[in-house]
């Protein structure tokens, strides 16, 4: 597991690995591969070939006569254009081919790493930054298409036509135009090498910056209404702006660090075109070479240098990109703290009677509950009422698995929980959250979020039972009003409406209200209340409340005080006994 899941940390060498973990996504078109590959070689052998005819075509022109211009071998003319057109027409192919290998890939691995981080535990993603998380995955999928096309059809062709030129260079021309090309291919390599690795301090800079300010843009973003409440455009500007100078800094680094690297490709390639063109030109000189040899030597070395400069940024961007492929593979490295166990089973639910058996849990070696008991029958009501900070919100999590209880168990319709699958436990319990967090869509698909296949007439009996008909009624576009993102174009009165609406489309044996009503006044409570009486009967709720007004009907009240369960009963038993319940209401209801 790779706690460090953001481009901060050091690149020190090649993750060469990270090939092995891409390559179960290649093989779904094995067929397609090897017909690109194909392409590859019978492009390349085109490209080695052009220089040849280009040879003799300048050797047939040097040897006519004026007038025998005109009878110029038209063939060659016509072959040479045949092989560009070759060349061209193999390379879209195989591009082609190559490409839907390519998109099936990033579509396979970027659906694995989203579903992985619905699968983390809630610990990662309260940690989590979202904005540096979408970036690294962003450039971890952009790497993966840069990876599989310019390894396969950059470098590996690249290599193949060093070996090719230097071959025949060496057959027809003699060791020293061989020499001289393996000199310059050897250090324009090394070179563009060890200045990447000087590099990589910049280019991990640059990065970092950039993960940073998009960090703190969408951050600032996502709490839009904070920002204005306080004031805070101006301080937001400038916290961004100073992010944005980091960027700009550690980007003019690296733009002044690729000249250098720039500076000495072009320097090693001019020299070496220099010295063989001047021993080219001395033999023509001496009739040791025709000028078609010399023509196809300048050729040679063109093509040879064209692929190898770009050679020296793929270098670069390979080791870009292996480190933020490695990165996102990161996150599928990370193990789930909550999994489900090997012989987990899938019930049904259908009472939802729960137990809570001498549970006790901490985070982060802080104390939240401790030894807590309790029973839920199916079809009772309990409430747990408490301070903040009590452990309330605690026992909802713990219910739903987001965190594991370091001791005791909890039972639904007498399994425990832990034996469960976490999709058939939380397929029987809704939930109505106290912070109700919409998607940017209608008030419609939000409400059917609840249960995706509902059909429209049951998404009405929801909206109906949830008091939202004549809110919704007022609206131009009706239940197809869009309420912005995570529902800021509602109030929270109307958002928990809709949440209450999701939780009763969903149908679950076991509702849970955590502080479901503490956004609504006094008329839409008292209403909501009245139906949610009424959707209660034959379901088992757990209610987690802050107004005490709201649970006075439940057939046992839970008191919890500094994660213990201080106090139980029903709301006349607690009253009379005149402990911290009575306390609590007396507070209040002293106004």
């Amino acid at each position: 597991m790779r706690p460090t899941l953001y481009f901060d940390g050091p690149i020190d060498k090649l993750n060469w690995h990270v090939l092995k973990l891409l390559w179960p996504y290649l093989l779904e078109f094995k067929g397609r591969v090897i017909l690109a590959l194909l392409c590859l070689v019978v492009a390349k052998l085109a490209s080695v070939g052009l220089p040849f005819v280009l040879k003799d075509l300048v050797d047939t022109l040097s040897a006519a006569s004026t007038t025998q211009l005109l009878s110029v071998p038209i063939a060659l003319v016509i072959a040479y254009g045949a092989m560009r057109l070759l060349n061209t027409v193999i390379s879209e192919v195989r591009d082609t081919l190559f490409g839907r290998v390519t998109e099936r890939a990033i579509r396979r691995l970027g659906l694995s790493v989203f579903e992985h981080l619905h699968r983390l535990d809630l610990a990662f993603h309260l940690e989590r930054r979202t904005g540096g998380l979408s970036r690294d995955i962003e450039r971890g999928t952009s790497g993966v298409s840069f990876l599989m096309r310019f390894m396969v059809f950059n470098i590996v062709p690249t290599l193949l036509e060093i070996a090719m030129v230097v071959g025949i260079l060496f057959y027809n021309y003699g060791w020293n135009f061989a020499l001289i090309t393996l000199t310059a291919v050897a250090a324009y390599i090394l070179f563009s090498v060890m200045a990447t690795e000087w590099r990589t301090g910049f280019v991990r800079e640059a990065a970092q910056a950039d993960s940073r300010s998009n960090t703190r843009a969408i951050d600032s973003l996502l709490n839009y209404e904070t920002v204005k409440y306080f004031n805070n455009e101006a301080y937001e500007s400038q916290k961004y702006d100073e992010a944005l100078t980091d960027w700009e800094i550690a980007k003019r680094k690296n733009r002044l660090s690729l000249f250098a690297l720039n500076a000495g490709q072009a320097l090693i390639i001019s020299l070496a075109m220099t010295f063989m063109l001047a021993l080219a030109a001395e033999h023509v000189t001496h009739g040791k070479m025709t000028i078609g040899d010399f023509v196809l030597i300048n050729a040679f070395m063109m093509q040879l240098f064209m692929p190898l400069n770009f050679l020296g940024f793929v270098y670069r961007e390979i080791r870009g990109a292996l480190a933020n492929i490695e990165r996102m593979f990161s996150l599928l490295d990370r193990v789930p703290k909550v999994q489900d166990s090997l012989d987990a089973t899938s019930p049904e639910i259908v009472q939802g009677s729960l137990r809570f058996e001498h549970v006790s849990f901490n985070y982060d070696g802080r104390p939240i509950l401790d030894d807590v008991s309790f029973e839920l029958p199916a079809g009772h009501k309990v409430a747990i009422v408490g301070d903040s900070g009590a452990g309330k919100s605690t026992i909802v999590k713990l219910l739903f698995r987001f965190y594991e209880a370091q001791q005791g168990r909890i039972l639904i319709d007498g399994h425990d929980i832990t034996g469960l699958t976490q999709d058939a436990l939380r397929q029987a319990i809704a939930i109505v959250p106290q912070d109700t967090v919409l998607f940017n869509d209608s008030l419609l698909e939000n409400i059917r979020y609840g249960l995706p296949g509902a059909s429209d007439e049951q998404v009405k009996q929801a909206i109906e039972l949830a008091h939202l008909s004549g809110f919704i009624a007022q609206l131009s576009d009706g239940w197809h009003t869009k309420v912005g993102e995570r529902g800021l174009k509602l109030s929270g009165g109307e958002k928990q409406r809709v949440a209450i609406a999701r939780a009763i489309l969903k149908g679950s044996p076991l509702l849970v209200f955590d502080e479901a009503t503490s956004s609504l006044d006094s008329h839409s409570e008292q209403a909501i209340l009245s139906a949610l009486r009424e959707m209660e009967k034959g379901h088992t709720s757990l209610v987690i409340a802050h107004r005490l007004s709201t649970i006075v009907d439940a057939d046992q009240i839970l008191v919890l005080s500094q994660g213990k369960i201080v106090e139980r009963g029903t709301h006349q038993e607690l009253l009379h006994a005149k402990g911290l319940y009575h306390k609590l209401w007396t507070v209040q209801h002293q106004h």
